[in-house]
């Protein structure tokens, strides 16, 4: 016997969406975090005049560590902005249906917070805006394009 296709629960499928975002904006708060320390260590090793290998060895930590930052912020970004279209969709659903469970629900609060929006405007926030609550809403863009190589931000 068949199975019938079923439609994809909105809420479901919203709860996804903001835990996969949720997941990847601590991601590259880590890895941001994670370069400062490293950072730190290694200029600590120098200052100590710790084995020249162990030295080397630790910078090639530091270049992995620099190199996963791009890659976990375009993948927050695109994950940001996958959820912003699908609350927006939502949004567009309920004007036209009225669904008032799936807009009052618990994860539409939570995919707000994230997003940086108010409950009633339909604008989100700039993204690198104000980094203050320290919540997992607020998003910290870093440009590195006027660096030199080596040079620290």
């Amino acid at each position: 016997m068949p199975r019938k296709i079923a439609k994809p629960d909105p809420q479901r499928q919203l709860m996804i969406k903001v835990k996969a975002c949720q997941r990847l904006v601590k991601e590259a708060t880590y890895y941001e975090q994670e370069v400062k320390e490293n950072e730190a260590i290694l200029q600590q090793m120098k200052d100590d005049n710790k084995d020249p290998y162990d030295i080397k060895k630790f910078q090639e930590v530091l270049g992995e560590s620099h190199m996963m930052i791009p890659d976990s912020i375009s993948r927050r970004d695109k994950t940001l902005d996958d959820l912003k279209e699908f609350v927006a969709l939502l949004r567009k659903e309920f004007e036209e249906e009225g669904n008032s469970d799936l807009m009052g629900c618990g994860w539409m609060v939570e995919a707000t917070s994230i997003l940086g929006e108010d409950e009633g405007s339909g604008g989100a926030k700039k993204e690198g805006g104000q980094n203050g609550g320290g919540g997992h809403g607020d998003v910290a863009v870093t440009t590195v394009d006027g660096l030199a190589e080596g040079e620290a931000f």
